[in-house]
Formats: C-alpha cells, sequence, structure tokens
C-alpha cells in the first residue's frame, strides 16, 4: 500500500513539473509575440524563462528522487525487521518448547542446532549492516597487505557450500596456471573476504533451487585480476542492470518475492572494489537467462616460495 502511495505521488510531481514547464512555455512565447520589438527586454525575458524552467526541473527532479530514495529506506527497514524477528521468534519457541516439555536427546540436539542457525542468521545481519556502514566510511580499511586472492575466493567457495548445503560440484572453480607464484592484491583480507562472499551469496541466492555457479579467475594481463561469478538463475531485467549496487537497491519482481535480504550486499561489493581501486559490474541478457557479476581489481604477484 505504501509503495502505491509513493509511485502515486512520483507520478504527481513528474505531471506537476510537466504542467509547470509547459506553463512557462507558453507564457515565454505569447510574451515574445507581444514584445517581438523590444530586443533588450526580449533577452532579459527569454533568460528569465530559461532560469524558471530549470528550476522547476531540477526541483522536480529533487523531489522525485528524494521519494524514491525514501521508498527504498522504508524496503530496507522492513527487511532488516523481518530478518531480525523471524530468528528471534525461532529461538523464543525454541527455548520455550525446551522449557515447558520434556524431549528426547536426539529432539534436543536438533532444536540446538537451530537455534544456533537462527543465531548465525541473527549475526550475519548485524554485521551486513555494519559492513555496508564501513563501506560508506572512506577512511576505513587503509591499512593494506599482499592477500592471496585465490585463497580468499576458494574459502568463501568453501564457506558459500558449507552455509548453503551445496554438494561441491555446486560451484566450479577454474583458475589458469601461474606458474608457482602466486597472484594477489593490495588490501585488506577481511574485506576482500566480505566482498568475494557477498558475490557467491548473492549467485547462490538467485539461481532457484538448481544452483549451478562457475566461479572463474582470470589475469588478462600483468595489471588485472578478474573474477567473474555465472549464475542459470532468474537474471536481471534490463532496467535493473546498473542499479542493483545502489544502497537497499533490491529487484522487484515476482519471481523474487521468496529471496530475503537486506540490499546491501553487492552496494559492500562495489564499495570495496572502489575501495581496492577496481570495479565491479553485473550483465544479463534477462530475466530467466541467469546472471554473471564480475570483479576486476589491481594484481600483484607474490614472490615465489624459496627452493
Amino acid at each position: 500500500m505504501r509503495i502505491t502511495s509513493r509511485r502515486k505521488a512520483i507520478a504527481f510531481f513528474v505531471v506537476l513539473g510537466v504542467c509547470l514547464v509547459a506553463l512557462a512555455v507558453a507564457l515565454n512565447v505569447g510574451w515574445i509575440i507581444l514584445n517581438w520589438r523590444e530586443g533588450v527586454l526580449l533577452f532579459f525575458g527569454i533568460i528569465f524563462f530559461a532560469l524558471i524552467i530549470a528550476g522547476m526541473i531540477v526541483n522536480t527532479s529533487f523531489l522525485v528522487r528524494e521519494i524514491r530514495r525514501n521508498e527504498q529506506h522504508d524496503s530496507f527497514i522492513n527487511a532488516v525487521t523481518h530478518e531480525l524477528k523471524t530468528p528471534v521468534a525461532s529461538i523464543r519457541l525454541h527455548v520455550e518448547t525446551l522449557q515447558r516439555r520434556e524431549l528426547p536427546e536426539t529432539q534436543k540436539q536438533d532444536f540446538y542446532r537451530l537455534m544456533l542457525s537462527d543465531t548465525d542468521r541473527l549475526t550475519e545481519t548485524i554485521e551486513q549492516v555494519l559492513r555496508a556502514g564501513r563501506a560508506g566510511d572512506k577512511k576505513a580499511g587503509r591499512d593494506r597487505s599482499e592477500v592471496d586472492f585465490a585463497q580468499v575466493v576458494r574459502d568463501c567457495m568453501d564457506a558459500a557450500r558449507s552455509r548453503h548445503h551445496l554438494q561441491p560440484e555446486a560451484l566450479r572453480f577454474e583458475q589458469p596456471a601461474t606458474n608457482g607464484a602466486g597472484v594477489c592484491v593490495l588490501g585488506s583480507a577481511e574485506d576482500l573476504r566480505t566482498a568475494v562472499f557477498n558475490v557467491l551469496d548473492n549467485a547462490i541466492k538467485y539461481s532457484g533451487d538448481n544452483v549451478d555457479v562457475r566461479v572463474r579467475l582470470a589475469m588478462p594481463d600483468e595489471k588485472r585480476i578478474v573474477l567473474s561469478v555465472q549464475d542459470h538463475g532468474v537474471g536481471i531485467p534490463p532496467d535493473d542492470v546498473k542499479r542493483i549496487f545502489k544502497r537497499f537497491y533490491r529487484v522487484t519482481h515476482r519471481s523474487l518475492t521468496h529471496v530475503k535480504g537486506t540490499g546491501l550486499g553487492l552496494f559492500i561489493v562495489k564499495a570495496i572494489a572502489e575501495k581496492h581501486g577496481g570495479k565491479v559490474f553485473a550483465e544479463s541478457d534477462g530475466e530467466g537467462r541467469g546472471t554473471t557479476l564480475t570483479m576486476e581489481l589491481p594484481r600483484t604477484e607474490l614472490p615465489r616460495p624459496a627452493a
């Protein structure tokens, strides 16, 4: 209901802005026709009306942008609230059951396992919000060291398999031979793990029931290292390809209602990539045709181990 009202407000401001511009143009044309002989007045009149039109266009654009931003903030709050309330309610239910009833040991262990899983979900949601705050801070993460990026990718793949209970073949890794010399990125190991894991987590969540993700690490030249993560999931509509990296933005489509999240994951990925002097972008042929997320970072070679 709230989203519908916001869209009506956007439509109202757009229509209002168009009407005001049209009225200003009509007044300007009429004024020019009546005063075409007065050259100086005509010149300043044109400038005056041009400024009015520009001001109305800027004002309307600002209002529409603010309405959309507020809509994204509301969506984020709703998503975070759900991500917090659901595991809390689950943990409370299991604790109350354990407190009131005598259960077999096997069922107790199942309850403990579920509560730990819910606790991990809570922790991850909180960490995601904190990471988004750090990602927006340009001064954070300046302490850098040489990080073996290939090892970071492998570790994140193992963590993603464990978290989503996937078989090894669900995530396939392709890495070029390096002749014994490791390839690394100069940066923060923690931030790079966060970025890579978020990319993998995003690909898995939007793959549906049949997870088949191809992770490819390439070194096109001596200066770059490129990580591409390709899934065969729901894909991205053309209008949303560039927007998915914005803070709080989530693709709204009826086939994606089951996907949970805060809309911060890819924003964090972009912020981390840019802090490391790189970039990230997405490619998709449309809905139902999968997505490829590519992260490009400056490359540094690790020294070969001594013989």
